[in-house]
């Protein structure tokens, strides 16, 4: 037989016996998508004929690659059938002038890409895509984060009683022993002035304890630093950015609920600057990142994690009476308190006694409709109200009056604001006001440090 001929003698009796079961009903197929993405990249075809067909498809798949027709074996039973995986590749790999890569299979094993298979059997993180998630990313964040969580238990007592324990967690943020965690976890706010509880033990996720210090604590944003003194360099995490998050974005919560260590929970972000007026908490003006994530008692202290496996929250508290509702501080805040606390021992927050309402185009078209003279304004920030006897009072400024530019530059939120004075206390700023009837005003304003019990 010429060369070539028994490749295309084969190829005909293939495509023969196809067409005939087809229009007789003795092979039945349906298509099974392969690519995961939609890109059509590859297919799989799931056959079912009939025993005599079977023999001829065999003998025709011999005809075009020897050797391979045993791969369909006559003995199966019709509702078993065999399966075809076609992956259509590149021109380079087309073969005997066939150009689909065909490999059989039972009917009982679906087709799989072994090539993805570790030794343990276990599938690979392989990604369809960029930004979607393999079946480790959780597990990778879990892991990168995890042996820097610890549980951090204090205890308050007073000659050999024990008044009062608190169960928390926190995260291992320097390897010489730096530790992150919520204020609450050691420090008893019960009292009329804030107390270091008396012992903080700390125990790692190998099962070592230490004992603790509280370097620095703020009750206000609810953070703190616990030192402890390791021999060796601890396994620490690393610190993302909270302010890249948004709405709908994965995050792992780690921690010891219940003083249950090495615990994970996952959810979503579900809003990013949650405030804390809107949660009915007074005092300091401070926003948090509301997930769904599982948070309960212990969890305190315990970091909130991108699927990089940096730290972008410290979780500090849920809503009791609902599910889903559980609150962290971002990271880009907690990292300005930390600098704070290395720069003068505490947390120092400049105060001008002004009630700010951030604006935009709906709120500014509402309110010129309550009234033709409000000031002609794109954005800024409101000031519904002056504190008697505050700075901003001193200042000149009055209720109703529109902030554009604070220090020179220009606003339209009041974390702009708090950005640019920082934790400057007694400097001068020149804040430029509108009023009504589009009246431009120039105040210069020198702020007072926030009362710790305001």
């Amino acid at each position: 037989m010429l060369r070539g001929a028994r490749p295309r003698r084969g190829a005909a009796l293939l495509l023969a016996a196809a067409a005939a079961a087809s229009s007789s009903g003795a092979l039945d197929y349906d298509r099974r998508g392969g690519g995961g993405c939609g890109d059509g990249s590859s297919f799989g075809i799931h056959v079912s004929a009939s025993s005599p067909l079977r023999r001829m498809l065999s003998y025709a798949a011999e005809g075009i690659l020897p050797g391979a027709g045993h791969l369909l074996s006559p003995g199966l039973s019709p509702a078993e059938g065999f399966s075809i995986l076609n992956s259509f590749t590149s021109v380079s790999n087309w073969s005997a002038g066939f150009p689909i890569q065909n490999s059989f299979a039972s009917a009982s094993v679906p087709p799989t890409n072994f090539s993805n298979q570790s030794s343990d059997g276990n599938s690979d993180d392989s990604k369809c895509c960029a930004g979607c998630i393999g079946r480790n990313t959780i597990a990778k964040a879990a892991a990168a984060v995890g042996p820097a969580v610890v549980n951090i238990c204090s205890t308050q007592d007073t000659h050999g009683w024990v008044l009062e324990k608190s169960i928390g967690s926190g995260t291992i943020i320097d390897p010489d022993g730096t530790i992150l965690t919520c204020a609450h976890v050691v420090v008893d706010f019960q009292s009329t002035k804030p107390i270091l509880r008396g012992k903080v033990s700390v125990t790692l996720q190998d099962g070592r304890e230490f004992e603790g210090t509280v370097l620095s604590a703020d009750r206000h944003s609810d953070i703190a630093v616990v030192k402890i003194k390791p021999n060796t360099p601890l396994p620490s995490a690393s610190l993302g950015l909270s302010s890249k998050l948004r709405p709908g974005d994965w995050v792992v919560a780690l921690g010891c609920p219940l003083s249950l260590q090495n615990t994970v929970t996952a959810g979503i972000v579900s809003c990013v600057d949650r405030k804390s007026s809107d949660l009915g908490l007074g005092g300091v003006r401070r926003e948090y990142l509301q997930t769904d994530c599982a948070i309960n008692q212990g969890n305190s202290g315990g970091p909130l994690v991108n699927l990089d496996g940096e730290i972008v929250g410290v979780n500090v508290m849920k809503v009791l009476a609902a599910d889903g509702l559980s609150f962290a501080v971002p990271i880009d805040s907690v990292v300005k308190i930390v600098e704070n606390f290395k720069k003068n021992g505490r947390v120092v927050r400049p105060w001008l006694g002004l009630k700010m309402l951030d604006l935009n185009p709906m709120i500014i078209a509402q309110l010129k409709e309550r009234s033709s003279s409000f000031p002609d304004v794109k954005k800024g920030v409101l000031v519904p109200m002056v504190t008697p006897g505050s700075p901003a009072e001193r200042a000149g400024f009055r209720p109703g009056d529109v902030v554009v530019e604070f220090d020179g530059k220009m606003v339209e939120s009041i974390k702009e604001i708090i950005d640019i004075m920082g934790d400057k206390i007694g400097v001068q700023f020149k804040v430029l006001v509108k009023r009504a009837n589009n009246v431009t005003v120039s105040l210069t304003v020198i702020p007072e440090e926030a009362d710790s019990s305001r």
